[in-house]
């Protein structure tokens, strides 16, 4: 194969270093590529492709002209981490989690950490995502966020960096399984030479945090789906399937007598844990936005009372807001006494006046984000935006500055990627998954994203990024 593979500037690869030569945890895979067939690769691409449309994995690009579901491209090129670096980057999200539920926890009891001047309460209690009905409500084990997303980049001084927490409804673990599934398939010779830790316990693990949320002994666990029209519908039916539990619908499931109830065939059944892809606001039109036509109705109530578990908790949110994420890491001072082991990336809070004044004078330099905003959307990248834009956003910022936080522009890494024309460097970044039940459990590795345009900076599936396989290796005495 021809490998005039050019490494972009200033940017780390994770693959090749300055001179050329590989890293070495990419000692294997480098020697398989060398020898390998640029025309067997490309068949290869394509039927990863019929494949994945015979799953059925697609993914809706919102704001796409035809609105159809459409394939998130795979690359076969692995982001592969040695033993040595997860083993850091695992002891981080632990903590991270840990201090994130200890917040949510305290958000909706004491307060302690809001009297204590930390972090300011406004911040909080005012949040649109802080739910004032979750105050008091006491939850097995006290955990809120059961499964958590922790989005995170390596910069060109080659540290980690975490860019941002999801305790929602993180989704994204199905392509990371699927990925796995697949490159294995495609190139089973690659598995046979290294030790890559495996992700396909992600299943069985997420099943068993499900049933560890509740007290019950045997507890009737569903997956709560907005509809087959949600863009992560494909996810929510995997997990269901994965798990050997029901996927429902609003319409499956009715309170009585204090209980969700799920419809079936033999009779209602009482359900005990859900784990619900459906947002605060829908989850139960009695309580949140009455017009929801994908929550049940007196769900909060039996929530309340402790007689059903939602999987992650109503008001998580507010802990993954973007507004609350500087204070990630004092945090971890609080509540564990521990400094920081994941770096944040310095971040401005536009409702500062300080702050304002600076990201307005940089605008340019920096990336501005919607406090709320997801998938990619309401953001401003300012070294690739327009004249227009940056000043679209500029008038965003003295209307709303209370709305958006501005972070440095980091230099995500590259990773090798098949393009058109060959191998390129394409910006990457990394999504794993912890558990949360009675201890946190991690899958090695997560979801890597990556950003298909060259220079693009954005790697979201709803903005057209890709995937690629993560390995892990499980020891590094072949590096």
């Amino acid at each position: 194969m021809n490998h005039s593979y050019q490494i972009a500037a200033n940017f780390y690869d994770e693959m090749l270093l300055k001179d050329g030569l590989y890293r070495p945890h990419y000692k294997d895979y480098w020697e398989w590529l060398k020898q390998a067939d640029k025309e067997a690769i490309a068949r290869k691409k394509e039927e990863a492709e019929l494949l994945f449309h015979r799953v059925g994995i697609t993914f809706n690009v919102y704001g796409d002209d035809d609105g159809a579901d459409r394939l998130i491209p795979f690359d076969s090129v692995p982001r592969i981490i040695p033993a040595s670096e997860w083993a850091q980057l695992d002891k981080g999200i632990r903590q991270r989690v840990q201090a994130l539920n200890l917040f949510l926890h305290d958000i909706y009891h004491q307060q302690h950490i809001l009297k204590a001047g930390i972090i300011p309460a406004e911040q909080v209690l005012v949040n649109d995502q802080y739910q004032p009905c979750m105050q008091s409500v006491e939850l097995h084990r006290n955990i809120y966020a059961h499964i958590v997303g922790v989005d995170m980049v390596r910069n060109s001084d080659g540290e980690y960096y975490v860019l941002e927490d999801n305790l929602r409804t993180p989704s994204g673990v199905s392509y990371m399984l699927e990925n796995r599934k697949m490159m294995m398939r495609l190139y089973p010779e690659l598995f046979a030479t290294q030790s890559i830790a495996p992700v396909e316990r992600y299943p069985s693990h997420l099943l068993q945090t499900l049933r560890e949320s509740s007290p019950v002994n045997d507890p009737v666990v569903v997956v709560l789906t907005p509809g087959r029209f949600n863009s992560a519908y494909f996810e929510h039916s995997f997990l269901a399937q994965q798990m050997g539990v029901e996927l429902v619908e609003s319409a499956d499931l009715f309170v009585k007598d204090g209980a969700v109830l799920m419809r079936t065939t033999e009779g209602p059944c009482k359900v005990d844990v859900i784990y619900r892809r459906v947002d605060d606001a829908f989850l139960d039109p009695l309580a949140f936005r009455a017009d929801s036509m994908l929550g049940v109705a007196g769900l909060l109530s039996v929530y309340r009372a402790g007689n059903v578990v939602l999987a992650n908790a109503i008001g998580t949110g507010v802990a993954d807001d973007k507004s609350i994420y500087p204070y990630v890491p004092d945090m971890i001072r609080y509540y564990l006494q521990e400094e920081p082991i994941l770096n944040n990336v310095p971040t401005w809070q536009c409702r500062r006046p300080k702050d304002l004044s600076y990201v307005l004078a940089n605008l340019g330099k920096m990336v501005v984000k919607e406090v709320h905003g997801a998938g990619g959307y309401g953001m401003l990248i300012g070294p690739v935006a327009s004249r227009a834009e940056i000043e679209d956003f500029r008038a965003r910022l003295l209307a709303r500055p209370d709305n958006y936080i501005a972070q440095d522009t980091l230099s995500l890494s590259t990773c090798p990627t098949f393009t058109g024309a060959g191998l390129a460097p394409r910006h990457i970044d990394l999504r794993p998954f912890a558990l949360c039940g009675a201890d946190i459990r991690l899958v090695p590795g997560g979801l890597t994203r990556v950003a298909l345009t060259e220079g693009s900076l954005v790697v979201n599936s709803s903005q057209g990024g890709g995937t690629k396989d993560t390995w892990v290796l499980e020891d590094d005495s072949s590096c």
